[in-house]
Formats: structure tokens, C-alpha cells, sequence
């Protein structure tokens, strides 16, 4: 029988004390706190493995029975956004210690030929933007990814992520969006989507308007559905690309303690900050987006999350780099380096950012967040070459500075 992790320590103390007294308990107790208290890392992806060139773009969810899935964009024969990509997923019953083999569950329905117009380069199918969101009342898991950038479709697991049904094209679903955004390139998120205590599911998307392939210019929004994945709408535009906001795009959301929705957009504005709005349902009246001074902007994904049983707790990640001239000057939206993997802990629902600490400090670029059901942290990231998971209770990030 294999024995929760969360039990073994207790066993292990019960075990000692009836073999070899109090003392050894106390030993062992001591270990075991030391042991909850380190931070766990393991290289889930790797680049070469499995004949993948590169895998990139991590996503982490963690379903209702604990199980942690982490799924990536699998780029088969180069490095670039645009290739042969397929989605690959593996998961870990046990905390992260060990892994399934990588399995590739997008896409399985007809292949779909580019949008170039180059005949080698519509050779291959991009499968991009993967996300994921788990449904606590179905306990199903919802899938969405898009397919050249140009058509989104959605599978679901009923089993805990070890099967998908086939896919189902929801791109109708962008099709609201068309008189105010007349989009060409289309992604969802990318990362993990949201349901809210409400029951809603709620999908991150941006949308680029220029020619076809081109990335920009771009805007952020959400879809989102109100009967479990069966349908999906479009929510208003969150972050268009007008005045001072240049580019929104991969945007990241979270639902706060007091139920409104944090949103943040990725932004290649003078700024060089992130853009921050709230909504009351994830899909309507967002609040005007504002640059947040103190989550820089090096033009990379980050991930947000709130922290389960802390009212107004927010964790975020994000490479803390800003572009700078050789005075050590800001290069307003400039691009900085994708390195220093930071972790940043807000109290009071994302309106400031007090405590941080450098998780990855070299190359590190895209990121994703969830919690495990005991309260520790999971990070999967984007280091150098590999996709890293990163597993730790919340002290390793606040230590001494912790408030209740």
C-alpha cells in the first residue's frame, strides 16, 4: 500500500516512539520540520529528450484527488514560436518526486495545415498555447490550446489527466471580440485558467490584429464558460492597444478572497510595468489598467496565484530584470534579460509586493503557480534549457518576515 506523503512522518514518529523512546522522537520530529522547510526542485522537461528540440511555454494545475499536471509546448525541431509543436503533459501522484512518461495529448483531431502561405512552413502544425483549468464541482479537467494561432479548441479529462477526449473547435467563441479587435493571430493565455467560487471558468486570451502571423499589435481579454467547458464566450477587452498601453498580450489571473479577479498583462509599453485590472466576474466591468511599479516588465509570462486560506494573499512570479543602458539607466520598454527568477508575496490583494525572493537566479524565463493541498508552493519554470519544478512551503519565501 503506498502511504500519503503527508502520513509518513507521522508514522515514522509513532514508529519511534515505540521502539526506541522519547528522545528519538524528538530528533525525529526535528528532521521532519527541517525537511517541510526546504525547497524541492526536479527537471520535469528537458531539452533533447524524447526527440524534442526544445520544451517550453509550462503549465501546472493541481487536481482534486492532488495530482499535479504539468504540460509544456513540445517544439519538435526548432526553438521558434512557429514549427512543428505538439502538446506534452506528465504527471506526478507523489508531490513531484516521481513523474508518468510525457504524453502527447494535443492535438488529435485532423491535422491543419499553416497560415504562411510558405508551402514548408504550412508543412508543419503549431500547437501553441496550452492551458488548463480544474473543475472542483465536475472534478473534470478542462483543455484548451490553439492551432497556428488561428483556431482554438478545447479536449477534457474525466479520469485525472490520464485520458482526453477528442478535440472540440470552440473559435466561434473569439468571434465577439471581431468588432473591436479584428484579430488574425489568436492565443489562450497560456498557463492555467480559473474557475471561480461561482462556478465560472475563466481563460486568459490575447489577440493580434496586424497581418497574418504577425504578433502585433495585440490586446488581452477573457473567455469564459458557465456550464463546465460545454460552451465558451467572450468577455469584454481588457487591455487594448491604445494610448500609453503598447502590445498587451499573455496575460495571467487569479480570483482574490473577496472574490473579485486579478488580472495582470504581459505589456511591451514605455513603461516597462505590468498592467493590473480587477473585475467583480472575470469577464466584465475591469477596471481601468494601471502599471504597477513594482512588477517589472522584461517582456516575459509571469504567473499569479492566490494563497488558499490567507485572505488577501497573492504569490507571483516573474524573471526581476529590467532592460538598462550602460549608466544603469531604465530603456523605457526596452527588453530585459530573461534571468532571476523571482517569487513575490502581496497581503494586501496585489496592491503592493513587500516580500520577494530569487528562486532561479540564471536563465529563467516563462513561469506557472499552484498550490498543493498541503500548502506548499509549486513553481514550473522555464530554466535555461529545462522545464523546472520547484516545490516549498510558503516560509521559505517570508521567513522571518511572516504575518498572520
Amino acid at each position: 500500500m503506498q502511504i500519503p506523503l503527508l502520513q509518513r512522518p507521522v508514522l515514522l514518529l509513532l514508529s519511534l516512539l515505540l521502539t526506541t523512546g522519547p528522545q528519538a522522537v524528538a530528533q525525529s520530529a526535528t528532521v521532519a520540520k527541517s525537511a517541510a522547510d526546504e525547497l524541492f526542485s526536479t527537471t520535469v522537461f528537458a531539452a533533447g529528450q524524447h526527440d524534442v528540440s526544445l520544451y517550453r511555454i509550462p503549465g501546472i494545475a493541481v487536481t482534486t484527488r492532488g495530482t499535479i499536471l504539468a504540460w509544456c509546448e513540445a517544439r519538435r525541431r526548432s526553438k521558434s514560436d512557429w514549427g512543428e509543436i505538439e502538446v506534452h503533459l506528465r504527471r506526478s501522484t507523489d508531490a513531484g518526486r516521481t513523474w508518468s512518461e510525457p504524453q502527447h495529448i494535443a492535438h488529435h483531431g485532423q491535422r491543419i495545415a499553416g497560415t504562411s502561405g510558405n508551402a514548408t512552413a504550412d508543412a508543419e502544425q503549431t500547437v501553441n498555447n496550452p492551458v488548463a483549468i480544474i473543475d472542483r464541482e465536475t472534478e473534470a479537467i478542462e483543455f484548451l490550446y490553439c492551432v497556428n494561432y488561428s483556431r482554438c479548441f478545447t479536449i477534457r479529462s474525466t479520469d485525472d489527466g490520464v485520458t482526453w477526449s477528442a478535440p472540440s473547435e470552440i473559435t466561434s467563441a473569439f468571434a465577439a471580440f471581431r468588432s473591436e479587435c479584428d484579430w488574425k493571430v489568436l492565443a489562450t493565455g497560456p498557463g492555467h485558467g480559473i474557475q471561480l467560487r461561482s462556478g465560472r471558468l475563466v481563460v486568459p486570451v490575447w489577440l493580434a490584429y496586424g497581418g497574418v502571423r504577425d504578433h502585433h499589435p495585440s490586446v488581452s481579454a477573457t473567455i469564459f464558460s458557465d456550464d463546465h467547458g460545454q460552451t465558451w464566450q467572450a468577455g469584454a477587452i481588457v487591455v487594448p492597444d491604445s494610448g500609453d498601453f503598447e502590445d498587451p498580450n499573455e496575460t495571467i489571473l487569479t480570483e482574490l478572497s473577496d472574490g473579485r479577479v486579478l488580472l495582470i498583462s504581459r505589456n511591451e509599453s514605455k513603461a516597462s510595468r505590468k498592467l493590473v485590472s480587477y473585475s467583480p466576474d472575470g469577464a466584465s466591468a475591469w477596471t481601468t489598467p494601471q502599471f504597477h511599479p513594482e512588477l517589472w516588465e522584461p517582456i516575459c509570462m509571469a504567473s499569479v496565484a492566490s494563497v488558499p486560506d490567507k485572505p488577501g494573499w497573492v504569490v507571483y512570479s516573474n524573471p526581476y530584470t529590467l532592460a538598462r543602458d550602460k549608466q544603469g539607466q531604465e530603456i523605457p520598454g526596452g527588453r530585459g534579460k530573461r534571468e532571476n527568477l523571482t517569487i513575490r508575496l502581496s497581503r494586501d490583494f496585489g496592491r503592493t509586493w513587500p516580500v520577494e525572493r530569487t528562486l532561479e537566479p540564471g536563465k529563467s524565463a516563462y513561469s506557472d503557480l499552484a498550490f498543493l493541498p498541503d500548502g506548499r508552493l509549486l513553481c514550473f519554470h522555464e530554466a535555461d534549457s529545462r522545464l523546472q519544478l520547484a516545490v516549498f512551503p510558503l516560509e521559505w519565501l517570508t521567513g522571518k518576515d511572516q504575518q498572520q
